[in-house]
Parts: C-alpha cells; structure tokens; sequence
C-alpha cells in the first residue's frame, strides 16, 4: 500500500483489498461517471462462466506438459491455429470498435483500483458510474459493471480511482472469484518461470 495516499484511498484500499483475492494487471478498461444504467450483469457472468469453460477445455491450468500428454499433436495444433485466429478476429474486431484503453489496475470482487492518465477529472467521492472491461485479451468483449468512486488520489502517473462494486448476484459474484483466481494462479506461473 502507498503511505502517501490519502487517508480516504488507504481505507478505501484496505476495504477493497483486505483479505480477499486480488490481481494487479494491465486490461482495457475505463470508468464513466455519471452513467445510471445497471450495466449488464448477466451478460457479465455468461462472459466469466465462457471464459472458465474455454479454459477448462483448453487445460491452460494443468501446464503444457500434461496438455500435450492429455491431446494428440493434430488436436494441439488445431488448438494452437484456433488461438491465433481468436486473436486475430478480437484485433479486427477492436479496430472496427471503440476500443478500451490499457490500464494497469488491481481487481478484487469488491472492486478496482484504476489508474488514469494526467489530466482526468477527478470525480466526487461516493460518484456512480459503469466501468467497463475486458477480461481476457484474445476475446473482445467486455463486462459492464456499475461502480461507485469510493476514494481518489492523484501520483507521478496520474489519477488512481478506487471504485466500489454493488452487491453483485452470487453467481456473478463467484464466477468473478473464479477468473480471479485463474488470473492468480497465471500470474504465479509466470513468475515462477522468470
């Protein structure tokens, strides 16, 4: 935690953060103040439920070792081609659309921390808004979430919004923990491999 946050972001950062799982990454992501609408939370969980499915076929926790025991080469390579057409057909798909900005930020099924760039309107503590985000890179779609400012802070890169999540449906909710836990157990892999 940053000691020379204010004392609103320190809570807000302890309340958000505390205790829970969290991944700190960099994701197309943006904040809008102001927009009312509920965002779409049962998209959102179809979106996080496709994503564990697609992950589950592909094995990607298990290692690469026992996929390749687990597949024969011509599935593995059909696999691989169906990779790279994914990212193909999300790249087309992001230049025909508005796409998010990259945004380092750190998530927790309580909420997000989200930096923004010099110069961004700070908005007013307890401000409602939608943050919208996308929770794969290979796939262009993005969840839309209602969110509440719980604190701001402005540092050498900018302004740094902690926004706070509503009371989400269970399912939403554990269908979040879940790709948070999947962006965990990556984020240990890749680092174990450095």
């Amino acid at each position: 935690m940053n000691t020379g946050w204010p004392q609103a972001a320190q809570a807000a950062e302890a309340g958000l953060f505390a205790e829970t799982l969290s991944c700190d990454a960099v994701l197309p992501a943006d904040f809008s103040v102001g927009l009312t609408r509920p965002g779409r939370l049962p998209q959102a969980e179809a979106l996080l439920l496709g994503l564990a499915q697609v992950e589950d076929l592909r094995g990607e926790d298990s290692g690469e070792e026992k996929r390749g025991e687990q597949l024969p080469m011509l599935v593995q390579r059909m696999d691989a081609k169906l990779d790279l057409m994914l990212v193909l057909l999300g790249r087309l798909t992001r230049q025909s659309m508005d796409a998010l900005p990259m945004r380092t930020l750190r998530w927790s099924a309580r909420g997000l921390r989200l930096h923004l760039e010099p110069g961004t309107t700070v908005p007013a503590q307890e401000a409602q808004g939608l943050l919208r985000l996308q929770p794969s890179e290979w796939l262009p779609d993005d969840l839309e979430l209602p969110a509440s400012v719980a604190a701001t802070a402005e540092d050498a890169n900018g302004l740094v919004l902690w926004l706070r999540f509503p009371a989400f449906p269970p399912g939403l909710e554990e269908a979040m923990n879940r790709h948070l836990f999947r962006m965990h157990r990556r984020q240990i892999a890749d680092a174990r491999r450095r």
